[in-house]
């Protein structure tokens, strides 16, 4: 066994490869670039080795700079983890040249697999079952959309070396074809280095479920079950779960037996998956196989018992699988959410900047503990003041359920979002929590179109109702009530002056453009001692008691008996007296007034934004790559504008309305901050 392994990788990966490490003895090595020097997984490694400036391609992606490090540092083994280097065939190949064991498959199983092109016609040759399309490099927009055209819209057209969402596009007719296959081939050359592009059928109304493997470098291999993937945005899996609620046992089997001839026929060594596109019908065909860890790891782990960082580890090291397929469990159901650093009331755009506040839910299950299972876990590269850097992908964490059941595990991973706090940048948190609440996701009616269908003009606060919105109100009245309670408790007040609290409020819910409605509420029976009050609201009566202290963002405790969690904020948007509380994926921004206070502010006229239709802002933090007009060109609606790179994706801003250019604001190269102004038409 290694005494002493490098991970080439940052993040939570990377930090989820040290715990396993650390549990079987072994030192580790970290690298890190001019962006990650403060970064956690540099201070939980034994050694950390800066390899240079911030941008991917001049430090993760640098072997030669990887290998150095494993040389100075004497590292045996190197593990890949995902993304970066973790699919690249030279670089496992120069690795096994220096003398140093690459923990991941050998590199002509990663050339084989690693290669949509390739992979397609072995599996086929495999006798796994493959989907309709043209298997070789294109080397024309003009070219594809005769090939698409051929094949029949919509069609997938995607880069050979692409991964996580990158390089893919749906196209439906000639112009999505021409414009699809241009932005994959530059955001392949970009990402990947290689920008051979191909194109396939698109399975309409296809789920995507994917095989985890793993082989051993004695012609062992066995699949550890299946995950369900198809809850994507843009082709990037938000939330996965295992086992899948759709596939039957005899679906299972046969996708596994597949898998496992498919990578019997590559000489599969270590963790792999094989991703299967599965119709309505159970039919399924062949995606594409990773040839390296998947982020959703987590969720196999859970129902196998097994640690699969570990047991890559041990198959680096030549050992043999400890497990035949005989002996591969499915214990309860696990679901796992991706928190991304993006704002879903902002379209998604990437959100970068510093961590305020980073409170995940208290932890029950860890990495690399196989024996604490049916819990809370949560996977990350981040903590309290930590920085998100504009250079790499959008992930915070990953947090992962185990639940006797998919009910159960859908039941824990709500209560655990309530009780995820992210301050200082946005997240996703409020669309997961939509999501699990969709009555087609809770009854596992979905396909990978589920997100497009149900949110296609974007998700919004409203998207998302409460079952109990009188609740919010409460709480919102209850905080209210707490904090009042303490400006009353102030020592030194003048007798007969001291603040007194009465039991009338109003909640005035603020809404957009000054459209606010106001919510008459009591709050009686308030124990300071005890942290219990009791608020009514209409005809509703809520016993609320909580131990929450002033100025804490997560706020647990009962309401008429039952345990709940939820998020409070104090100063939101504009008004710097507002309550945000936020529960169940909704979000209630309010004021809470004496009665005479309410009849006042509905005096306050509402003072509009200002009017900034004349520009083009960006809407997010990112690199400007391309300003695409210039001072006094006519630009009609839907003409591209600028594009801006930020967490690895290329985002090109279009004119809404037709008009004239005014002024430039920004130029190429500029880092953009949000909201920032790029472009002004004349008025």
């Amino acid at each position: 066994m290694f005494t002493k392994i490098l991970i080439a990788n940052r993040g939570e990966i990377a930090c989820r490869v040290i715990k396993t490490a650390r549990k079987m003895g072994i030192k580790t090595v970290a690298v890190y670039s001019d962006a990650d020097k403060d970064a956690r997984h540099v201070e939980l490694a034994d050694e950390a080795i800066n390899i240079g400036p911030a941008p991917s391609r001049d430090s993760y992606l640098q072997a030669d700079k990887i290998i150095a490090a494993c040389k100075q540092t004497g590292a045996q083994a190197v593990h890949p983890g995902y993304g970066f280097l973790s699919e690249n065939a030279g670089f496992a190949k120069r690795v096994e040249e220096e003398g140093i064991v690459f923990i991941g498959p050998k590199h002509y199983s990663i050339a084989a697999m690693g290669d949509k092109i390739e992979s397609k016609k072995l599996a086929g040759a495999a006798g796994v079952n493959c989907i309709p399309g043209v298997n070789d490099a294109i080397d024309s927009a003009e070219k594809a959309v005769e090939i698409a055209k051929g094949i029949g819209y919509p069609v997938m057209i995607k880069a050979s070396a692409g991964g996580g969402g990158k390089g893919l596009r749906v196209a439906f007719n000639d112009k999505e074809a021409l414009e699809g296959f241009t932005s994959c081939r530059n955001e392949a050359r970009n990402s990947f280095g290689d920008d051979r592009v191909f194109i396939e059928k698109f399975v309409e109304e296809p789920r995507h479920i994917e095989i985890q493997l793993l082989g051993d470098s004695h012609g062992n291999v066995v699949y550890l079950n299946e995950r369900e993937c198809s809850i994507q945005r843009r082709h990037q899996k938000v939330i996965e779960e295992a086992p899948s609620p759709f596939i039957s046992d005899a679906t299972r089997k046969a996708m596994g037996e597949q898998a496992v001839a498919l990578a019997k026929a590559v000489k599969y060594q270590s963790a792999g998956t094989v991703e299967f596109v599965v119709g309505k019908d159970q039919s399924f065909y062949f995606l594409e196989m990773n040839t390296r860890l998947q982020v959703e790891h987590p969720v196999t782990e859970c129902i196998t018992g097994l640690d699969l960082v570990e047991l890559m580890i041990r198959v680096a090291a030549g050992e043999k699988l400890p497990i035949a397929q005989k002996d591969v469990q499915r214990n309860g159901w696990a679901i796992e959410c991706r928190i991304n650093a993006e704002d879903p009331f902002r379209s998604f755009l990437p959100s970068t900047g510093r961590l305020v506040r980073f409170q995940p839910p208290k932890e029950t299950m860890f990495a690399a503990d196989t024996a604490q299972l049916h819990g809370v876990r949560v996977d990350t590269g981040v903590q309290d003041g930590g920085e998100i850097p504009m250079f790499y992908d959008s992930m915070i964490a990953k947090l992962i359920v185990h639940g006797k059941d998919r009910k159960e595990a859908i039941a824990k991973m709500r209560e655990a979002l309530n009780g995820f706090v992210i301050r200082g940048i946005s997240s996703n948190i409020p669309f997961q929590a939509a999501l699990l609440a969709h009555p087609k996701f809770v009854s596992g009616d979905f396909n990978t179109g589920f997100i497009a269908e149900n949110y296609a003009k974007g998700f919004h606060a409203e998207d998302v109702p409460h079952e109990d919105p009188s609740f919010l109100l409460a709480l919102a009245a209850y905080v209210n009530r707490r904090m009042l309670g303490r400006a009353a408790g102030i020592s030194g007040q003048l007798p007969g002056h001291g603040v007194t609290v009465g039991e009338e409020f109003v909640v005035v819910s603020l809404g957009a453009a000054g459209q606010n409605t106001p919510h008459p509420v009591t709050v009686g029976n308030y124990q300071a001692q005890t942290g219990s009050g009791t608020v009514e609201v209409g005809s509703r009566s809520y016993e609320i008691c909580s131990n929450w202290h002033l100025g804490g963002a997560r706020i647990r405790g009962t309401v008429n008996g039952q345990p709940f969690a939820a998020q409070v904020e104090r100063g939101v948007g504009r008004n710097p007296l507002a309550i945000r509380i936020a529960h169940n994926g909704t979000r209630l921004d309010a004021l809470v007034l004496t009665p005479r206070a309410a009849q006042l502010h509905a005096l306050m006229p509402y003072k509009a934004p200002p009017d900034m239709s004349r520009y083009v802002l960006s809407p997010m933090p990112g690199l400007l790559v391309d300003v695409a007009v210039q001072v006094g060109q006519k630009v009609q609606a839907g003409e591209r504008v600028a594009v801006i790179e930020a967490m690895k994706m290329e985002n090109v801003l279009f004119a809404v309305a037709d008009g004239v250019v005014g002024k430039v604001l920004a130029a190429k190269g500029e880092s953009l901050s949000v909201d920032q102004p790029i472009v002004e038409f004349q008025a």
